[in-house]
């Protein structure tokens, strides 16, 4: 153990597992530990550094607003703010955005959403159905929302009124709709921490069609998904559907935290003066960050994003110890023969970084990823499989 992991393992909450790797720099898609040596990045710090390691663009953005106006309090009004919320708007077909800091935060917001307009609506207080296998957060209002048993482990009561239904299994919405006051159905069209799995074209469209049909609101988590990890800016335009709330973090700020709850035309007008906020939520510094990364994600940009990830798909799939490899664009879970753990480490030790997700292993390279390093990754990873 080196002295580094000591310090932290004193210091640190022991929450994560971390790998036995001590990073100190990093640029583009290559990170290099205290001695040196390099790893090609297939994880993007879990789908965050979109352009990589200290992105020149990126970085001149943040120094640029660092040096003009680092924080104020959303009692002001600052250009990036609503820059970035005008950009959201305008590429999407959403109205309205709320900004936070995470992923999680987004979510609570977008359920907030989801109630109060069933209770302007009805006077009554709504259910949210989500999905098994999802996950929504670590907070206990997402971790309610998340329907995986195991993260509710030690952590009940839970917040109450979650309601949790099989991919595929309309009848149960369908039921649910029938016994219980429902506001929203909260999905992720790949289900990251479930596995990396997209959901099946047609169950999604007669989830949009059903939530259409009986004014309840559509709210897709694309946290890990969205700002074009899939292929696309976001992972809901692959099914031709517009969603009533969109939900999205991670790559947004290209490594500064901000999340952000899109509003649709239907819920624009929910949320009002003091019933809802954040201090550091549409920080000038992150904002403008978000606005390096996704005014670069243009429909050809994001096309590259889709023949790499269907590179890295075939390529894979002629393992013969590769049994599966789901995902979309550069977001793919790959089900081994033998143990992930196993797969992970061989690829550390020989200078690739790379993730998992439940007994897959997870890939997430940076959109940008030169295709000789991706080429060179990949071979890896391929002989970690064999």
């Amino acid at each position: 153990m080196t002295e580094l992991q000591k310090l932290d393992n004193l210091y640190v909450a022991n929450t994560y597992a971390r790998f036995p790797v001590d990073l100190v720099s990093g640029s583009g898609s290559l990170y290099y530990d205290e001695n040196g040596k390099e790893y090609i990045d297939m994880g993007t710090g879990i789908g965050v550094t979109a352009f990589g390691a200290c992105d020149t663009e990126w970085k001149n953005a943040v120094i640029g607003q660092l040096n003009a106006l680092s924080h104020t309090s959303n009692l002001y009004y600052t250009k990036p703010c609503a820059n970035l919320a005008k950009l959201l708007c305008e590429k999407t077909g959403l109205k309205k955005v709320f900004f936070a800091n995470s992923g999680a935060e987004a979510n609570e917001c977008a359920i907030k959403v989801a109630r109060k307009y069933f209770e302007d609506k009805t006077g009554k207080q709504g259910y949210i159905i989500t999905l098994t296998s999802s996950f929504h957060g670590r907070t206990l209002t997402t971790l309610s929302a998340t329907g995986q048993d195991k993260f509710h482990e030690l952590f009940n009561p839970l917040t109450g009124g979650f309601l949790h239904a099989d991919v595929g299994d309309t009848l149960a919405i369908e039921n649910y709709v029938k016994s219980y006051p429902v506001c929203g159905i909260m999905i992720e069209l790949v289900q990251g921490e479930g596995g990396v799995n997209a959901l099946p074209n047609d169950y999604v469209k007669w989830v949009y069609e059903f939530c259409n049909k009986n004014d309840i609101l559509l709210i897709v988590d694309e946290v890990q998904t969205g700002n074009g990890r899939t292929g696309k800016l976001y992972a809901f335009e692959h099914f031709n559907i517009l969603p009533d709330v969109v939900t999205t973090a991670k790559g947004l700020g290209g490594g500064l935290p901000i999340g952000a709850c899109m509003i649709g035309e239907k819920a624009q007008n929910v949320l009002t003066f003091g019933t809802h906020g954040s201090t550091y939520g549409g920080n000038p510094v992150c904002s403008a960050g978000a606005i390096s990364v996704i005014s670069r994600l243009t429909p050809e940009f994001l096309s590259e994003v889709s023949k790499k990830g269907e590179y890295i798909k075939n390529e894979l799939l002629t393992c013969n110890g590769a049994q599966s490899v789901t995902g979309l664009g550069l977001m793919l879970g790959i089900k081994t023969k033998k143990p992930v753990k196993e797969v992970v480490d061989y690829c550390i030790k020989n200078g690739v970084l790379v993730l998992t997700a439940k007994d897959k292993l997870r890939l997430l390279p940076p959109l940008n990823i030169p295709n000789n390093l991706l080429e060179k990754a990949v071979k890896i990873i391929k002989d970690a499989i064999n």
